[in-house]
């Protein structure tokens, strides 16, 4: 340990992020906190990210490059960089945002006895410019153990977090198809405690080729069918489900049943009352108000036309 703190593993994937990468590489490498490694793993990148990834790597020892042999697609790709890394702590890093430079330090600091930590972000356009708008602007931020909170909705990106290496083995693999930090959230939450912290420590960059759409700022937007989401959602709850340590098994199993019996139904009663009984650890995160809410449980519960789906 350098200064007695804690080594912190940075987990970095990249994929054709040349436009932007120079601009984080450089909060990385600056950060304030003195016991950092950095896991650079690059996707099969065809641009000239690798190129720039190894040139830091030169100039800075504790950087480590790697490249896949072949394309793993987003997910997996952090699914494989957190398996590489050897900190204490982990904190996540895409390519094309601007770091604080206090941020691992202040994040270390704050955790406590938490098993995850998360922090504001401020949206910024394509060129970095401040859009007057954050991200607990468009969701509520939570604090506590209530996985419940994350089954529906997510509060919290991957760039935000920081969380204890002993984590690892139980969110490896990432089982869903979802974006992995929901994932990360409801397993800590079922192991322990996350905190929110409300500063904002990242310039989270909204782009074309963003990953993410949180703004709903892109030109072209997949129109995903009523089936589909349905046939995504239950393969969520099923991987919630099989969690092994969940704090409530019979409670998931319970969801995962109601959900599916919306196939072929008109409406189903049960996924309806699981929404009644679990309202305000459901809810934590949903920043709208009671008719949305209801609105929402309406629609998650209406039946589905379609062939029976083996999940």
């Amino acid at each position: 340990m350098e200064n007695n703190k804690p080594l912190v593993s940075i987990a970095l994937c990249t994929y054709n992020g040349e436009t932007f990468l120079h601009e984080q590489l450089d909060t990385l490498v600056n950060q304030t906190y003195p016991n950092l490694e950095i896991i650079a793993l690059d996707d099969k990148s065809t641009d000239g990210t690798l190129k720039i990834l190894k040139a830091y790597q030169q100039k800075y020892p504790n950087i480590k490059v790697l490249e896949n042999e072949k394309n793993l697609g987003y997910t997996k790709n952090f699914e494989k960089a957190i398996a590489l890394c050897n900190g204490d702590f982990i904190a996540l890093c895409d390519q094309d945002d601007v770091w604080a430079l206090n941020k691992i330090a202040l994040m270390v600091d704050k955790i406590d006895d938490h098993v995850l930590i998360y922090h504001d972000s401020q949206f910024t356009d394509s060129s970095g410019n401040v859009i007057n708008k954050k991200l607990s602007d468009v969701t509520n931020f939570y604090t506590g153990d209530q996985p419940e909170a994350f089954i529906f909705f997510n509060c919290i990106s991957s760039h935000a977090m920081l969380f204890h290496k002993s984590l690892i083995k139980e969110i490896l693999p990432i089982k869903t198809e979802q974006h992995h930090d929901a994932w990360i959230a409801y397993i800590a939450c079922n192991l322990g405690k996350i905190k929110a912290h409300k500063e904002c420590l990242v310039n989270y960059r909204q782009h074309q080729s963003s990953t993410t759409d949180i703004l709903k700022r892109k030109n072209s937007v997949k129109k995903i069918s009523k089936n589909k989401k349905f046939y995504q959602r239950l393969r969520l709850i099923k991987c919630y489900q099989e969690f092994s340590k969940n704090k409530n098994p019979l409670e998931m199993a319970t969801l995962h049943k109601v959900y599916a019996s919306r196939q072929n139904k008109g409406f189903s009663f049960g996924t309806f009352f699981f929404f009644i009984k679990h309202f305000d650890a459901i809810f934590k995160i949903y920043k709208r108000g009671f008719w949305n809410k209801l609105n929402f449980m309406y629609k998650e519960s209406r039946g589905i036309k379609s062939e029976h789906f083996n999940v």
